[in-house]
């Protein structure tokens, strides 16, 4: 009962958020001529954003972002896992991959190396007279990678209340970005970096004193969901928290250790640390814990008219049944629910039904979406990726320093 109550209340509150809010046009005409924004609003403030995109096949999720005088609209890849917003730019750029027209546009507003922003994304004294550019490089689990030059621009939003803000932030303009691990690459405008390190979009809001300094989003698995910025969707109750681990790298949400529980039985994988990251579209275990998964469910679906599908070039691990699935309706009731158990937090379960790591190709066949990190250059990390966080509103609460999530349905008011 709780939890159908704390979901109407949800949806009533963003159901008037998109109606006020989220239009894109509404979003941009409203910030034809932006000023400085000089009022600090309530520590109370929120805005939250649109999603859209999927785990498969797109492979991200996406949010619009209006940046600029005159404000333009860009489509950013939301990243936990990463520290820095930044966008292809016209500069000229290498490996860009969206039309040239879309490209970030440059005007004197480059970021200089004394200013504080600049030592946020550079571990090293940035450079050797301080009135030079600021440049930056961010590399990524999947060895891509973007190079460019920091700078600030107007970046307007829109708070629940419907009062709007123009907040002058600073983000990297890149004119250098390789994708290996996209094949083909994605056409996003850049990213969204939702780290908690100080060059991040929400550490800048908050240092205005204008938001709490908590970030969450809720992707459905049926494609889109919303971004939210500030603690106005918190639910009141049924949110699991675990604290979020000290790192040597800033920007991730690190949390654990958690046991891995198999229908419910304990199992050998013990004391993973885990990162959060909505950059990645899959979840990925190290080698021992994959390959003990791998084996548990192997063992599991036996006589059961599934046989591996090796052709299937969706992802590593595939099977096929006696006819092509449509649906992961059609398959699930064959695969067991996953736990991870924190086992420093009371009560801190995180459930992975099997639709949270299956899919289901256009081939027909459903794939594991719990990959091995250590395989792909990762190491020992490991990640809870989109795939794992679907259907969760998941809260990123960097005052407090933890991380929390409830079952919730995030299709949007549309869909409800």
């Amino acid at each position: 009962m709780d939890v159908k109550i704390r979901r109407i209340s949800l949806f009533l509150l963003l159901s008037s958020i998109f109606l006020t809010s989220f239009s894109e046009t509404d979003q941009v005409l409203n910030s034809k001529k932006p000023t400085p924004s000089t009022s600090v609003h309530s520590p109370a403030s929120s805005f939250a954003f649109q999603i859209k995109g999927n785990v498969y096949p797109i492979g991200y999720y996406t949010v619009n972002l209006a940046i600029g005088n005159p404000p333009k609209l860009y489509d950013l890849d939301i990243d936990t896992g990463s520290d820095l917003t930044w966008l292809q730019c016209d500069a000229p750029c290498k490996g860009c991959t969206i039309p040239h027209n879309r490209l970030y546009k440059p005007r004197g507003n480059l970021v200089k190396c004394v200013d504080p922003l600049c030592t946020g994304v550079q571990s090293a004294p940035p450079c050797a007279v301080t009135n030079e550019q600021c440049d930056y490089e961010v590399e990524y689990a999947d060895q891509g990678s973007s190079l460019g030059v920091l700078v600030r621009d107007y970046v307007p939003v829109k708070f629940t209340n419907g009062s709007l803000a123009r907040p002058i932030l600073g983000f990297g303009c890149g004119y250098d970005q390789t994708h290996p691990g996209h094949n083909p690459p994605p056409i996003t405008a850049g990213v969204l970096g939702l780290g908690n390190g100080r060059a991040s979009i929400v550490s800048q809001l908050h240092s205005l004193g204008m938001i709490r300094n908590v970030v969450g989003h809720c992707l459905s698995g049926r494609g889109g969901g919303f971004l939210f910025f500030g603690d106005q969707f918190i639910p009141q109750s049924g949110v699991v928290w675990t604290p979020i681990l000290q790192s040597s790298s800033v920007q991730h949400y690190k949390t654990g250790p958690a046991d891995l529980l198999f229908d419910g039985k304990p199992t050998s994988v013990k004391g993973l640390e885990l990162v959060f990251d909505s950059g990645s579209s899959y979840t990925y275990f190290n080698s021992r814990a994959h390959r003990a998964l791998v084996d548990l469910i192997t063992n599991d679906i036996k006589g059961k008219s599934l046989t591996r599908a090796t052709a299937d070039p969706s992802l590593p691990i595939c099977w096929k049944g006696p006819k092509p699935f449509k649906s992961l309706h059609d398959v699930t009731r064959n695969f067991k629910p996953l736990v991870l158990s924190f086992t420093k937090s009371k009560n801190s379960q995180l459930q992975v039904p099997p639709e949270a790591y299956l899919i289901v190709t256009k081939h027909g066949n459903v794939c594991l979406g719990i990959l091995d990190g250590t395989e792909v250059g990762m190491g020992n990390i490991n990640i809870i990726g989109d795939i794992s966080l679907q259907d969760k509103i998941v809260i990123y609460d960097n005052e407090k320093q933890q991380i929390g999530w409830a079952s919730a349905k995030c299709d949007g008011p549309s869909k409800s």
